[in-house]
């Protein structure tokens, strides 16, 4: 054997080991996830943090690395080429594309890349700095291609943003979440706490408050000792005082300040150095805080954080009272239903023998789509007595059923013009509605 030979093959053997190089980063730096690069870089890597910068141009890092592996990779077959036609004349042209689709695929593609997926962490890592000099070298070329695909795209009519994302981050964390729960990495309570966290700003207060009528409050000028006792009976720490008209609310009154100024206003004379009368209680009661509907639970999450208040009150946006928010509602959006020993018992979720649930009408339909894994939809109505009245543009009475995306609505209990219960049952798929 000459010893052209010998250069030539280990030209295409060194060829073939350059673009397993190319195809296995390309996998490593397009499979690993930004999250475990970032922990990664934090934690000194210089791999990693490379990596993520090559990764924040992801049409150019993929360009150099197709641009690199389909030069080697034609390289290496035009050298096979001339040295089985060396060998076996015309019929070296069969031989060598024959042993170098074998050789390129087994060698070049399938083993990096198994590699490369199985590990793509620690290959990102080790192959990111020398990708980085392929990105730098290959870039005027790049940059070329890249013109040269969008004229071509724009004649065909496709244009192409170079800026824009087909998910948002957002959405591409929300999908992952629901896969892996799909394929039983997560469980549906992990899943529906971190889905829940990642929509609050996507819902608004309106949608959690509890409305005005279930307001615990109380007159102002009431007398002390009518406030006292309707805080004691009270589950709530604190309540609203209002004046002149229920929806007037002029102060918060926290059950901790009453006990305190009412312990005080109890003391012997000679100890406290005022006659005993009757308590002001607006002279301990905080202003209270007035915050529009419209508002995203996570700028009012940050709100209740910032001001340190967890109570606030909800207007319109003509000033009307509509409900009250708290920090535990929002939280009890992320982490279900929040109850302690003081809490009264609520009319739950009650599952029947025949697939059925019964509900009360004032239950979100996002609680209700969490627990029974159904898809009514919420951007017409926020509650379930809400989502049937939407849809059948009527006030029901008890005992009528309706059918709406694929659920039977009963209403079971009616009192005036509010549903108070209804049972749901998912029909099967192609039933009427």
């Amino acid at each position: 054997m000459d010893p052209s030979t010998l250069w030539i093959s280990g030209a295409i053997l060194g060829l073939i080991g350059l673009s397993a190089f190319f195809s296995g980063s390309e996998t490593a730096l397009t499979a690993v996830s930004r999250g475990s690069m970032h922990q990664l870089s934090a934690k000194g890597s210089n791999g990693a943090k490379i990596a993520l910068k090559l990764t924040e141009d992801n049409e150019r890092l993929i360009g150099s690395i197709l641009l690199g592996n389909n030069l080697v990779n034609i390289l290496a077959a035009s050298l096979a080429t001339a040295l089985f036609t060396r060998a076996f004349g015309e019929e070296g042209v069969v031989y060598a594309t024959l042993v170098m689709t074998f050789l390129v695929l087994v060698f070049a593609e399938v083993a990096p890349k198994t590699y490369a997926i199985t590990f793509p962490e620690r290959a990102a890592v080790r192959v990111a700095p020398l990708i980085q000099w392929a990105v730098k070298v290959f870039a005027p070329l790049v940059t070329g291609v890249r013109f040269l695909v969008r004229v071509s795209l724009a004649a065909v009519g496709v244009k192409v943003d170079p800026d824009a994302h087909v998910l948002a981050p957002v959405e591409q964390i929300k999908g992952t979440i629901v896969m892996h729960h799909s394929e039983g990495g997560v469980d549906k309570d992990a899943r529906d706490r971190l889905l829940a966290s990642l929509d609050l700003k996507d819902r608004e207060v309106a949608e959690v408050m509890t409305h005005r009528r279930d307001i615990a409050a109380i007159p102002a000028d009431a007398p002390s000792d009518e406030i006292i006792e309707f805080c004691l009976a009270s589950p709530y720490t604190r309540v609203a005082l209002w004046q002149g008209e229920p929806e007037n609310i002029v102060g918060v009154l926290h059950a901790k300040d009453l006990l305190r100024a009412e312990h005080n206003r109890s003391r012997p004379k000679s100890r406290r150095g005022n006659g005993a009368g009757d308590l002001d209680v607006m002279s301990v009661a905080m202003a209270p805080w007035f915050v529009p509907d419209t508002r995203s639970l996570d700028d009012q999450l940050h709100a209740f954080l910032t001001r340190r208040q967890h109570y606030a009150l909800v207007v319109d946006e003509y000033g009307t009272l509509q409900g009250l928010l708290t920090l535990e509602d929002i939280l009890e959006e992320i982490v279900g239903e929040i109850t302690d020993e003081h809490d009264v018992d609520e009319e739950e979720v009650a599952r029947e023998t025949d697939g059925s649930v019964v509900v009360p009408g004032t239950m979100t339909i996002r609680d209700l789509n969490r627990f029974c894994e159904w898809h009514l939809p919420d951007e017409e109505a926020t509650t379930v007595a809400g989502l049937m009245i939407h849809e059948a543009q009527m006030i029901p009475i008890e005992g009528q059923v309706f059918v709406f995306h694929g659920v039977r609505f009963e209403v079971l209990e009616r009192n005036r013009h509010q549903i108070t219960k209804l049972r749901l049952k998912q029909m099967p798929q192609g039933s009427a509605g």
